[in-house]
């Protein structure tokens, strides 16, 4: 993990969300691929949550050697080191939402951005360019 990236001891308790390359680059410690302003962002939030989705997406992302890490290392490591942990919201709710994300024919994408609308319109850190178009709570 990158140094100074530990969570700040007067950090709020907004719930934020990772998208599955920042998760990715955090458990890297590949802190040069996320952008300052979305860095600053990461260490003034006490509530880092990722999607079960990126659990998925980790777990494809190993299976087919892109990263060398699985997805449960990935989360354990997050975890250990910034309190990431899992969104616990509900299939069917997050269903609810996921249908109506026609901006993307990407399931991933659309659980991704479902589960931050769910909690409360809560932020979504996320460099993929179709996210920041069309969620509005996107930081980057």
């Amino acid at each position: 993990m990158g140094e100074g990236l530990e969570p700040a001891l007067t950090a709020n308790d907004r719930k934020t969300y990772l998208d599955t390359s920042v998760a990715v680059w955090l458990a890297q410690g590949d802190l040069s691929r996320i952008a300052p302003a979305a860095l600053d962002f990461i260490r003034g939030s006490a509530n880092l949550l990722v999607s079960p989705m990126v659990a998925l997406e980790l777990a494809y992302l190993h299976e087919i050697d892109r990263i060398r890490l699985s997805s449960q290392d990935v989360l354990l490591k997050l975890r250990a080191e910034l309190g990431v942990e899992v969104c616990g919201s509900s299939f069917p709710a997050l269903m609810t939402i996921a249908v109506n994300e026609k901006w993307t024919r990407d399931p991933f994408d659309r659980i991704i951005v479902s589960c931050a609308k769910a909690n409360g319109l809560s932020p979504l850190v996320s460099p993929d360019e179709a996210i920041r178009k069309n969620y509005v709570k996107t930081v980057w």
